[in-house]
């Protein structure tokens, strides 16, 4: 059985960082294209980054290109986004997923405010 299990969410101030991460389990994790999504109230679900499996080569929205990192860990079938500069904006719930079968975790919250 396919599982994502995301964690490292929380409430930040405008500017700081967060690490979320996605334990990922019941497939051969290093073979399969990982993204990250968000989701806000109100709002459409947004792809944020997402990094191949073979080359670990990555692609990012415009909205968080040069703020945000994604980075996996193949031996700790773990998936990694380092978010710098957090603004009020990307306050959302944040998924990870497999696109291949459409798989994705519950989610962490990330809140950004003063």
């Amino acid at each position: 059985e396919v599982q994502l299990v995301e964690s490292g969410g929380g409430m930040v101030q405008p500017g700081g960082s967060l690490r979320l991460t996605c334990a990922a389990s019941g497939f051969t994790f290093s073979a399969y294209t990982m993204s990250w999504y968000r989701q806000a109230p109100g709002k459409e679900r947004e792809l944020v980054a997402t990094i191949t499996s073979a080359r670990g080569s990555t692609d990012y929205a415009d909205s968080v290109k040069g703020r945000f990192t994604i980075s996996r860990d193949n031996a700790k079938k773990t998936l990694y986004l380092q978010m710098n500069s957090l603004n009020p904006e990307d306050t959302a719930l944040y998924y990870c997923a497999r696109p291949t079968g459409n798989y994705r975790g519950q989610g962490t919250q990330v809140t950004v405010s003063s």
